[in-house]
């Protein structure tokens, strides 16, 4: 059975599963294999929305990299590793539909990486993240150091990344690593929020996602100008029209993502 699943639900929805459970879902190079096939299917679909990303087995998104596998590398296949792990998330990142992380038990090292690379986490009560690869004897390699860093600030990312520490899903919460905190089902939760953005204006939504990832390191005065550059851009759109009619006639907008 693929380390990858790929299921396509009603409403442009996109369900994916990292699906070794008896690894709790460790990271090997069948995974990262297995996300590269189902990011070149998504890449192609027009017809998705959004897309969700979850663990099998209920007792980890991903705890990590498969240390068994991974003991014996030599230096240059570990950086051959850590390449294709880096290249994989920075394509999930720049999927042109949102991407949400429902996080259920175990997100450490390359799992707390994966899941960054998503555009929203949300975390169960029994989420646990971090970056423990210090407690090994080596380092993030999926870029973790740095995406970290952007999320919580370096004072948050030194602390995680040199104690190996794990924290909860408030502590997470709080110091701005995920989105939102449920109690009850994750994976119910982030499909739920998966589907209100389907319902949105398609176009939007990727201009939106598009406008805060490609700007957040500009200064304000550069980053505006992009904005309102596809601010106008969104009014060539017949989602536009549609949008607005409907709210000016007091009904439900009919998206076609044109």
């Amino acid at each position: 059975m693929s380390s990858v699943l790929l299921e396509r639900r009603e409403g442009g929805i996109a369900l994916i599963t990292i699906n070794r459970p008896k690894a709790l879902n460790a990271i090997d190079i069948t995974v990262i294999d297995g996300l590269e096939t189902v990011i070149n299917t998504l890449s192609s679909d027009t017809s998705i929305r959004a897309a969700v990303m979850c663990g099998a087995g209920g007792k980890a998104f991903v705890a990590g990299a498969d240390i068994a596998w991974m003991r014996d590398l030599t230096p240059i296949q570990a950086e051959t590793f850590a390449g294709r792990g880096q290249a994989v998330i920075d394509r999930i990142a720049s999927l042109p539909f949102p991407v949400i992380a429902a996080v259920g038990g175990f997100a450490l090292g390359g799992g707390c990486e994966l899941a960054m690379a998503t555009d929203m986490i949300f975390a169960g009560p029994d989420a646990k993240f971090g970056q423990p690869e210090v407690k090994l004897g080596v380092i993030p390699g999926f870029a973790g150091t740095q995406r970290l860093v952007r999320r919580v600030g370096s004072a948050i990312a030194l602390d995680l990344c040199l104690t190996g520490r794990m924290i909860g899903a408030d502590e997470a919460f709080t110091i701005g690593l995920v989105s939102r905190v449920v109690e009850g089902d994750v994976l119910e939760a982030a499909l739920k929020a998966a589907g209100k953005i389907a319902r949105n204006g398609p176009v939007a939504v990727r201009l939106c996602k598009r406008a805060i990832h490609e700007n957040m390191d500009s200064d304000l005065k550069s980053a505006a100008a992009a904005e309102r550059s596809l601010f106008g851009l969104c009014f060539a759109t017949s989602d536009q029209t549609e949008g607005m009619a409907a709210f000016v006639e007091k009904r439900k907008a009919s998206f076609t993502g044109e």
